[in-house]
């Protein structure tokens, strides 16, 4: 039984300080529609830009994981991406007015509860899963931290940490499902080591940190120099070492609460990859530069099969919609009617057909000698099936028209010559309103994909 995508069932805000900036920071989570996943949205520049959560965008993982398009910044990202996917939601807008979500306690907790408290709600769109049927691995050979994902039932992630100090030492986290995430995982807060501290608060970078929202644990001499730094920072009169050596006002939630933060951070960094995981993840001394390093090679990884798996249709099978019940749906007529018959379709997507013939008057002239079909005409022939699909939300599909709004990311792979049977495929990426039409399409022939393009199409009713 398929399962369904999910989102909230209404907005959330809540308020805290930014780690980094320091400054207050408000976040509100908003639902959002099917196949939208994981956005956030910078409602303190013009125009509310928005990132899509996408490896593609990471920058740099110097201080957590940090996005950047167009010029427009999101930082340290992970922790309310981990909540998210820990409680099993594809879809959310993630409103900011600042650069960062609030720290909060520096575990992914409060995030939890805020979307818990907003109610989560199945949609009607089953959910996409990358399923893994391979070992997938990738090591850095600097610091030997190694990333495997391997075929298992379900998501689960195990980290192996080793940070080579006596006062923290090797510790290992282990997420069978993903449906303990809230009670073993998500109180798991940052930590950090003194050294680190110190050279942070030698660059002016942690503005917004209070003992409540990072552990610190003390793997040098704390000086009286440092110890007046840190009482400043952290707006303390007073500031020990406890015996387990980490600062006090502080107790560990679990003894190795570092490697199940360290889990958390993993969660929120392959969330950066676009689709739900179906696969066991085992990090060995995991980081996000390691964590978001992996997520773009399995990003592309998906995205490659996506394009080589060329959907198989039984040609000789009758058709759903012949050409006479194309002509009453679309308004297009010969020469310029561009399919020849529909195979699939539903509310959400549609596959067509066409015979490629030496008779089609586009060979006349493109090209004399070496006949091409034009890629534009195979965008146009894309459309025309989206248009069927679009047509089909109205009861009266032949008093309306479809105009063309926009194409985008349009890709040509492949000829297309006189004999080759063209299929088309066009998904919607959101729900029809307001008869538009936002979809994905992809042209196939020969047992490969020849073009791609994301379109946008509106249907109006004929004056």
């Amino acid at each position: 039984m398929s399962k369904k995508q999910k989102t909230i069932q209404k907005e959330v805000s809540l308020s805290g300080v930014g780690i980094h900036t320091g400054n207050t920071v408000n976040m509100t989570i908003k639902p959002a529609p099917v196949n939208h996943g994981f956005a956030f949205s910078r409602i303190d520049l013009e125009g509310a830009p928005i990132i899509e959560a996408k490896a593609e965008y990471v920058v740099n993982t110097q201080r957590g994981t940090n996005l950047e398009r167009n010029g427009v910044q999101i930082q340290t990202s992970e922790h309310v991406l981990a909540a998210a996917v820990g409680l099993d939601i594809d879809n959310l807008l993630i409103e900011l007015d600042s650069s960062e979500p609030p720290i909060m306690d520096g575990s992914s907790k409060y995030f939890v509860e805020a979307l818990e408290s907003a109610g989560i709600q199945e949609q009607d769109a089953d959910i996409e899963e990358y399923v893994v049927k391979e070992i997938i691995s990738f090591k850095d050979e600097v610091t030997s931290s190694e990333i495997i994902l391997m075929p298992s039932d379900e998501y689960q992630v195990t980290t192996m940490v080793d940070f080579g100090t006596k006062i923290l030492g090797t510790q290992n986290a282990n997420l069978e499902k993903i449906s303990d995430f809230k009670t073993e995982i998500a109180d798991a807060r940052t930590f950090s080591f003194l050294h680190e501290i110190e050279m942070l608060l030698e660059h002016d970078l942690i503005k917004g940190g209070d003992l409540n929202n990072a552990i610190v644990y003390v793997d040098k001499e704390l000086s009286a120099a440092t110890m007046e730094k840190l009482k400043t920072a952290f707006k303390k009169d007073n500031i020990a070492v406890k015996p387990n050596g980490i600062l006090d006002n502080l107790t560990l939630h679990w003894a190795n609460e570092a490697a199940r933060h360290k889990l958390l951070d993993v969660i929120g960094d392959l969330a950066l990859v676009g689709i739900r995981i179906r696969g066991k993840v085992i990090a060995n001394k995991p980081g996000h530069l390691i964590n978001t390093s992996f997520a773009k090679k399995l990003a592309k990884i998906i995205k490659q099969e996506k394009r080589n798996n060329v959907p198989q249709y039984d040609l000789n099978l009758p058709p759903l919609m012949d050409i006479h019940q194309i002509m009453d749906v679309l308004p297009h007529r010969p020469p310029f009617l561009l399919i020849d018959r529909i195979l699939e379709l539903s509310d959400t997507h549609v596959v067509g057909m066409k015979n490629v013939t030496m008779n089609e008057n586009f060979f006349v002239g493109h090209f004399p000698g070496s006949p091409v079909m034009p890629g534009v005409l195979q965008v146009e022939a894309m459309a025309q099936c989206g248009g069927v699909l679009v047509l089909h939300t109205v009861p009266d599909p032949e008093n309306y028209l479809t105009y063309f709004m926009k194409m985008d990311k349009v890709k040509f792979k492949q000829k297309v010559l006189p004999g080759d049977t063209l299929t088309f495929k066009c998904e919607l990426i959101t729900p029809i309103r307001r008869g538009i039409c936002h979809m994905q399409a992809y042209a196939y022939a020969n047992g490969k994909i020849v073009a791609e393009a994301e379109l946008m199409a509106q249907i109006a009713r004929k004056n």
